[in-house]
């Protein structure tokens, strides 16, 4: 039987600051000298254990993006984009290749319905003792409409989306260009909050790795449709064709 299942350890949950909902909480990602057990850092990124260790047998990091609290990865100059993505990643697959976890999930909340408590711009390494994180991934999660095929990276609208209507899948294949992986993730989160068919606030990133390339799953945030709630079942937009183009033409026209 696959082991699938945290420990959420709810008295640590209910000490977590939450800065989305209420603005009037103090931004502990702002008090840079109040950190503790700062890992890694390059400049304004900063990677910090998490100082809420919600989930059992598992090792938590933060990586705090920028110094700016209003910051958003969709309107980060590009240098900036660019080490932030390769600071992640290098860090992401150094506690891959630790040996010391069964498997290490690398992911971003952003806005309220995200998931996430902090609004300053953060993303999160956990290594995971027991779990397989990507217990149920398949690489046919990632086949969509095409929107940008280069250079080892392809950008595309999901046909065969995780949880279902819009999702934007990112894949980087061994020895591709970094910037074109991070501008493609940069312009999907872009699109889904400034230029989506409806009000879309909240987006999540998710990275997986199979064989030599690596996945980036843009995946916008609403209430979650009951059908997958209740049976599982994925219901897919009939206008994923125009959503594709509609990226293509704003963002990869010239």
């Amino acid at each position: 039987m696959k082991h699938t299942q945290l420990t959420f350890f709810t008295d640590v949950g209910a000490q977590k600051p939450n800065s989305i909902r209420n603005k009037e909480t103090p931004c502990p990602f702002c008090r840079i000298d109040e950190l503790e057990e700062v890992i890694d850092r390059n400049g304004s990124i900063i990677l910090v254990k998490n100082k809420y260790t919600v989930l059992d047998n598992a090792y938590q990091t933060v990586l705090i993006e920028t110094d700016e609290c209003e910051g958003e990865l969709s309107t980060y100059a590009k240098e900036h984009l660019y080490s932030v993505l390769h600071f992640g990643l290098t860090h992401w697959e150094r506690m891959r290749e630790s040996g010391k976890y069964r498997s290490v999930m690398f992911f971003k909340n952003h806005g309220p319905i995200s998931g996430g408590t902090i609004r300053h711009p953060h993303m999160q390494i956990i290594g995971l003792n027991d779990v397989d994180c990507q217990h149920d991934f398949s690489i046919t999660q990632f086949d969509g409409i095409p929107i940008l095929e280069q250079h080892g990276v392809s950008f595309t609208a999901s046909t065969e989306p995780r949880v279902g209507f819009y999702e934007l899948n990112v894949k980087w294949e061994k020895g591709a260009e970094l910037s074109l992986f991070a501008d493609c993730i940069q312009a999907g989160a872009h699109f889904l909050l400034n230029h989506f068919h409806r009000s879309c606030t909240s987006y999540n990133l998710f990275f997986y790795k199979n064989e030599d390339a690596t996945y980036c799953k843009i995946m916008p945030r609403f209430i979650t449709s009951p059908l997958y709630m209740g049976y599982g079942v994925q219901q897919v937009a009939n206008n994923i064709p125009l959503i594709a183009q509609k990226i293509k033409d704003i963002y990869f026209s010239s």
